[in-house]
């Protein structure tokens, strides 16, 4: 592919900056989200969506839009847990500790998305909660933004605290 679109090779160097998010890879928020999601509820790919339910203006019937599998069972349990407790340590002993403190158990994954030499980065995290059994799952990405534990983690915790705080009643 890098071959048919800049006329070079694939080099080493290049798998590196892969392997890290760098490079080539570009996503966007709803995919990081997504692919978070699969981590979170062990194993299966849904197709994105923001609808549960409609219920049209002056009727009281609802229409439940039910949830899209993509695909399931295409990761080992084993490499699940191992990238679910990463995700876990990321906020127990890593850049993501500042969410150590809430009520409820975070797993996440903090990212700086280098992209300029003459602008700041991009900050990233995303996350789930609580870790046993996730209700929610949260992509934060803030461009030109600096660092993501600096300012990406902060906001998901403003979204994390209210979700489970103070909205708590509603869900």
């Amino acid at each position: 592919m890098k071959k048919n679109k800049f006329n070079e090779s694939w080099y080493i160097g290049d798998t590196y900056h892969l392997s890290i998010g760098q490079g080539f890879l570009l996503v966007t928020p709803l995919q990081v989200a997504n692919f978070t999601s699969v981590f979170a509820n062990y194993g299966t790919l849904y197709k994105p969506g923001i609808v549960k339910a409609v219920s049209p203006a002056g009727k009281e019937e609802t229409k439940k839009i039910s949830p899209e599998i993509i695909r399931q069972d295409f990761i080992d349990e084993y490499n699940l847990e191992v990238i679910r407790q990463g995700m876990r340590q990321t906020v127990t002993y890593g850049s993501a500790r500042s969410l150590n403190s809430m009520s409820v158990e975070v797993a996440g994954k903090t990212g700086t998305a280098q992209w300029s030499d003459k602008k700041e980065n991009h900050a990233w995290f995303t996350c789930f909660a609580p870790y046993k059994d996730p209700e929610i799952v949260l992509t934060v990405l803030v461009e030109e933004g600096g660092e993501g534990t600096d300012i990406s983690v902060p906001i998901a915790r403003e979204v994390l605290e209210y979700y489970f705080d103070k909205a708590g009643e509603n869900r």
